[in-house]
């Protein structure tokens, strides 16, 4: 019996050997590296069309992987990072522009970043560079699923003055605490800094799973090549740094490839945005498109990318099918062995899993359309060659040129496929497609909205009293005089007055009053301040909108219909509650997500028009033709804003 035992226990070996060799082990998941480049645009490397930028690692990145030529981001910085990181459209968190340093706002820490879902299921996880969704320490990478971070934690040109010495510096930040304050000349030694912590990162966790989140400061201006590539290209400084950043690309790849680590990493090269076209050889170039940062035109929002993964990407491929940001989380987390439906504090995403466009499994894309944001305003859609603008758009940040094709409301439909310029509207010739498109549209904005935040919209971070990282001087600004106040019994449309003269708003709750006869005229009713933060009240096509500017790239507008009578009292209201706007007795419209001013406006106050930059650059430039009495701006802490004074 004792020796039939044994040979019974053999067999069961024999046999458990021989489905082993039968069924090969489970290929192990993948290790992660996302390179994020700032403000580069799409024809500013070689494997792009770049014949002024020598690029010869990521021209090998490329002819080892595929290009992504449809891949999408967001117009501006924070607002394209959040959407990488939580996989959703950046209105939907609540990120639909910039945060500035020392701001109350942030990614809001419930949100589930793919460093979140990474890290739950064992994986390092990294941060290097420029993290951009809030400095003050709750909304930092370590808040957020990295196990450590080391970076500038916002743009290179926000520099804050030093307490003790007036000097103006970028905190270099190791986790949570500042390990060096850089004047401007220190941030030559930024991306070896980088790439530096980034290889020992990569060599550090050789034997385990990792992600490594790489967003350089470059290209974001001002610039600061390296010494050693200072000079160096044909291109000035712009081309300096984007060798560097080739240079630091080429150090990555190949430690993974001494690691022997590269045929089990996917590695992503994309950039948040276009370039920034206006700052002119400073900024970059984004080829046979149209359009710069800041817009939603293909030259603002259309990124360079590339995928690396030898083995599984095939080389020296090129897929145009439409992809983008958000759908960096669900490829990573899908690959890693994850399941997003299943996942701890699941939340809605806007992004899809191109891993099988990616692997050669599929041949097309996964997803078939892509909605363009700007701000909290949805731009256009593109579906397949069809991309359909349904509002007015710009050329880009700092570019004033407003083309005539492109200052009305739409609708213009464009077929990238035959021409990438943008510049031939087919809407009367496709009817269908327009119909079609326009229907995506309308359920976007039923979901996250359009200027006003839809029901699926998540709140971003909030703290109070926030601080700089390091001991800072307040930032020195043109003292605004104080005026003769303005007398508003006698005020009157066609009236200007410096911003001294206007009721001080910075901080404070307020609301304006006034009565309208509209007589069927568009026009601004009062306009205080300019396109770096005011308010606006206007007329256009018989809605009336409250428009408040909180920054270059934050602005909150109310609209509703005016009623048909002859006089109409209306009520706009700001307060740390939110904003209202209100029309005789009727139910306010009102949002809950904003509060005060954190300034008061540098440009003056305008009554019947705005004779400056406007507030809203949506806003009709005309003058108010109708009548207008009992107009005032009132301020206090505390002030109520559920109905009108009589």
């Amino acid at each position: 019996m004792r020796v039939f035992a044994c040979l019974q226990v053999l067999l069961l070996l024999v046999n458990a050997t021989s489905v082993s060799a039968a069924e090969p082990s489970p290929k192990p998941t993948p290790n992660f590296v996302v390179i994020f480049i700032d403000d580069m645009g799409y024809g500013d490397i070689g494997p792009f069309g770049s014949r002024l930028n020598r690029t010869p690692q990521l021209d090998r990145m490329a002819s080892e992987g595929m290009k992504l030529t449809s891949f999408y981001a967001a117009p501006v910085c924070s607002a394209s990072r959040a959407q990488l990181l939580t996989g959703c459209y950046a209105p939907r968190v609540s990120v639909p522009g910039v945060f500035f340093p020392a701001g109350p706002r942030g990614l809001h820490p419930d949100e589930q970043t793919v460093a979140d879902h990474l890290h739950r299921l064992g994986y390092a996880t990294m941060c290097i560079g420029k993290w951009h969704l809030g400095d003050q320490r709750v909304f930092l990478p370590t808040r957020q699923g990295f196990d450590g971070y080391f970076g500038i934690p916002y743009s290179n040109d926000m520099g804050r003055p030093t307490l003790e010495d007036g000097r103006s510096v970028h905190p270099l930040m190791r986790d949570e605490k500042v390990a060096e304050l850089l004047e401007n000349e220190g941030q030559r030694r930024i991306t070896r800094a980088y790439t530096e912590e980034a290889v020992r990162f990569i060599t550090r966790n050789r034997d385990r799973r990792f992600f490594l989140y790489l967003p350089h400061t470059a290209m974001h201006v001002p610039l600061f090549p390296h010494k050693d590539f200072a000079g160096k290209s044909k291109n000035g400084t712009y081309g300096d740094w984007v060798e560097e950043v080739d240079w630091s690309v080429g150090r990555v790849l190949e430690t993974l490839r001494s690691l022997q680590l590269d045929r089990n990493t996917l590695v992503l090269f994309t950039s948040d945005n276009g370039p920034w076209a206006s700052k002119g050889k400073a900024g970059g170039v984004a080829g046979p498109l149209r359009g710069s940062k800041g817009c939603t035109l293909e030259g603002g929002v259309r990124v360079p990318t590339i995928a690396w993964w030898p083995g599984t990407v095939r080389p020296g491929t090129s897929h145009d099918g439409i992809a983008g940001t958000t759908d960096v989380l669900p490829t990573l987390v899908g690959l890693a062995g994850g399941d997003l439906a299943r996942a701890k504090g699941k939340r809605r995403i806007d992004g899809i899993d191109i891993s099988p466009m990616l692997t050669g499994q599929s041949k097309t894309s996964p997803r078939d359309h892509w909605f363009y944001y700007q701000g909290t305003r949805l731009k256009a859609v593109r579906s397949g060659p069809w991309k359909l603008a349904v509002m007015k758009q710009s050329l880009g940040m700092g570019i004033r040129q407003k083309p005539a094709d492109l200052n009305i409301d739409g609708p213009r439909l464009y077929n990238l496929d035959k021409e990438i310029g943008e510049k031939t509207n087919r809407a009367q010739e496709h009817p269908e497609v327009v119909a079609r498109l326009q229907k995506l549209v309308a359920s976007m904005r039923a979901d996250i909205g359009s200027g006003r935040p839809g029901p699926g919209v998540r709140p971003a971070g909030q703290v109070k009293n926030p601080v700089t990282l390091f001991p800072s001087r307040p930032r020195r600004r043109t003292p605004t005089r104080a005026g003769k106040p303005i007398a508003w019994q006698t005020a009157k449309p066609g009236d200007a007055y410096p911003s001294g003269s206007a009721p001080r708003i910075a901080g404070k709750a307020f609301h304006v009053d006034v009565i309208v006869e509209p007589r069927g005229s568009d026009g601004v009713l009062i306009a205080h301040g300019g396109s770096a933060v005011g308010y606006s009240l206007y007329i256009k096509n018989q809605k009336l909108t409250w428009a408040v500017r909180y920054g270059t790239n934050s602005i909150q507008r109310l609209t509703t219909n005016l009623p048909d009578k002859p006089n109409s009292r209306l009520r706009a209201s700001v307060s740390p509650n939110g904003l209202e706007l209100r029309v005789n007795e009727r139910k306010p419209v009102v949002v809950k997500r904003f509060g005060v001013l954190g300034r008061h406006p540098q440009e003056g106050l305008c009554i019947g028009h705005d004779n400056a930059n406007p507030v809203d650059n949506q806003s009709t430039r005309k003058r108010f033709g109708g009548k207008l009495s009992g107009l005032k701006v009132t301020v206090g802490d505390r002030l109520k804003t559920s109905k009108p004074d009589n």
